[in-house]
């Protein structure tokens, strides 16, 4: 169990990584608003004018509900991923338990996270259905999506201190994943065979569930929210046991 030593050193590293991000940028933390909204207004060109896709009403919003969760899930498995070497003057130091890192890196990115929430919900409440009842559900699908990324970068950072080039795979992925997630498409142009493949992808379910909140105004399916929490525990478990049983060598190549 963390005592309060261990959370005020938790709440520490969650500050400074934020600071450090922004450290020496003109614009600070508007870029948390500025990235989503330059990538919605060229998907919205490509999609409505160039390549125009009459089967999805308020494009603006729709992509919006796959970028942001996107954005977090990029930002906080890169640099998670890297959180463990890059600090391993203080691993290597005091005595703590050394899951905080990579943990405080996923809390300092939910920072970032909570002003693009917000420009979303706005954009929800100003373009869309307006604030309803089943925004209730957002608290839940987001901490699903947070448990597991912590777990994804438990796991990877874990193997980062072993394997350098785990930091280039995570890259890789994740230029992967933008387009095996819907973020400028539906899934009812997904064939068949591969709709259960995307609901038990937590990124994916975290985006069709915010589009069901914040544009149909509806409540999130059942099935799907029993698979993204299935997933998302699964994760976390999996990259806590990975990370348990690798800490005890960090010190050796660090």
């Amino acid at each position: 169990m963390w005592n309060g030593d261990y959370l005020f050193l938790l709440q520490n590293l969650v500050v400074k990584d934020f600071k450090i991000r922004y450290r020496n940028m003109s614009l600070g933390v508007f870029w948390s608003l500025l990235n989503p909204l330059i990538m919605m207004g060229v998907m919205t060109f490509v999609f409505v004018k160039v390549m125009p896709n009459s089967n999805i009403d308020n494009f603006p919003l729709f992509v919006m509900c796959g970028l942001v969760p996107f954005n977090f899930f990029s930002i906080a498995w890169q640099n998670g991923t890297i959180s463990v070497a890059n600090n391993a003057g203080l691993i290597k130091r005091i005595p703590v338990p050394r899951e905080i890192v990579p943990i405080a890196t996923v809390l300092s990115t939910c920072i970032h996270l909570g002003i693009q929430i917000l420009l979303l919900l706005t954009m929800a409440a100003v373009f869309g259905p307006g604030v309803n009842r089943y925004w209730l559900w957002l608290p839940v699908v987001w901490a699903l999506d947070i448990l597991f990324v912590c777990g994804l970068v438990l796991a990877t950072s874990a193997l980062d201190v072993y394997l350098r080039d785990m930091r280039y795979i995570v890259e890789s992925a994740c230029t992967v994943l933008f387009w095996l997630v819907p973020i400028f498409y539906t899934l009812a142009i997904v064939p068949a065979e591969y709709v259960s493949v995307y609901q038990f992808n937590p990124i994916a379910a975290l985006i069709l569930a915010l589009r069901r909140i914040l544009i149909d105004a509806a409540s999130p399916d059942t099935g799907l929210l029993m698979k993204f929490a299935f997933s998302s525990t699964v994760a976390f478990a999996a990259g806590l046991t990975i990370y348990s049983k690798l800490k005890s060598r960090f010190f050796d190549y660090l």
